[in-house]
């Protein structure tokens, strides 16, 4: 038996806060629980809720330091997101002129994802589980 029972949040830093702000609050469609400025800090965090159980803290901080390289750099890989209907997920992106990879099939469990980005480059994968 485990102790840990489920994500409650993804914390990511942006470079441009609105256009983060706006990506995953209106693009992606995860509702806004708090905003805050720390004044202090120079810095906005904004609590966004993904479900029931998990929350995306999006950060901005003054000069933050690139991503290292591409989803093979060490540590975090990539953000997954389960979709009902991916083509209807991928059209939908593209539409918001987000570009998206191909569709693939996993092999290992025959289900279809794909990847696209962030507007600081943080790969997502949204993953059709039905």
């Amino acid at each position: 038996m485990s102790l840990f029972k489920h994500v409650h949040h993804i914390a990511i830093i942006c470079s441009n806060y609105e256009i983060s702000k706006h990506f995953y609050h209106n693009i992606m469609g995860f509702s806004i629980i708090n905003e805050t400025y720390r004044e202090y800090r120079s810095s906005y965090k904004l609590d966004l809720k993904v479900d029931n159980n998990t929350q995306l803290e999006l950060f901005s901080f003054p000069n933050p330091p690139s991503r290292p390289s591409t989803p093979e750099a060490c540590g975090l890989r990539h953000l997954a997101f389960s979709v009902v209907d991916i083509n209807q997920a991928v059209a939908y992106l593209n539409s918001h002129g987000i570009t998206t990879e191909n569709i693939r099939v996993d092999e290992f469990t025959n289900k279809l994802f794909t990847f696209f980005q962030d507007p600081d480059k943080l790969p997502i994968e949204i993953y059709q589980n039905l």
